[in-house]
C-alpha cells in the first residue's frame, strides 16, 4: 500500500476549480473524493483541508453555494464555479503549466553541446 502525499501548498484551490468546472456541482465530500480519485488515492483530502479551502474561494468570489440534497437525501451544501472561478482557473491553469515546464528542465537529462 502507497503511503498518501500531502497536497501542496496552493495547489488544492486550483485542484477544486478544475473539479468543479469538470463536474459541476459538488458538495465538499464529493470534492474531496474526486480529488483523491483523480490522484489514484495518492492524495488524502479531510474536512480540515477541504472546508476552509471551499470557505476562502467562496469569499473570494471564485465559486458559489447552495443547500440541497445529497444522493443519501442528506442536508448538503453543493458548490459551483462562477464566472470570476472560470477566469481564475484559466489564469492559475497558465502558471501551473509555465512552473512545471521550468522545473521540468531541471529534471530532465542534460543536453550534451
Amino acid at each position: 500500500m502507497s503511503e498518501k502525499t500531502d497536497v501542496w501548498q496552493g495547489t488544492l484551490a486550483l485542484m477544486v476549480l478544475k473539479t468543479l468546472e469538470a463536474l459541476g456541482p459538488l458538495h465538499g465530500y464529493g470534492i474531496a473524493r474526486r480529488i483523491e480519485q483523480i490522484s489514484e488515492d495518492k492524495l488524502a483530502i479531510n474536512y480540515g483541508t477541504i472546508y476552509p479551502a471551499l470557505m476562502k474561494l467562496e469569499q473570494e468570489g471564485y465559486i458559489a453555494s447552495e443547500w440541497g440534497a445529497s444522493d443519501n437525501n442528506r442536508k448538503a451544501k453543493y458548490y459551483k464555479l462562477t464566472r470570476a472561478g472560470r477566469k481564475r482557473l484559466t489564469q492559475e491553469t497558465e502558471k501551473w503549466e509555465t512552473t512545471t515546464a521550468i522545473l521540468a528542465r531541471f529534471f530532465a537529462p542534460p543536453q550534451e553541446s
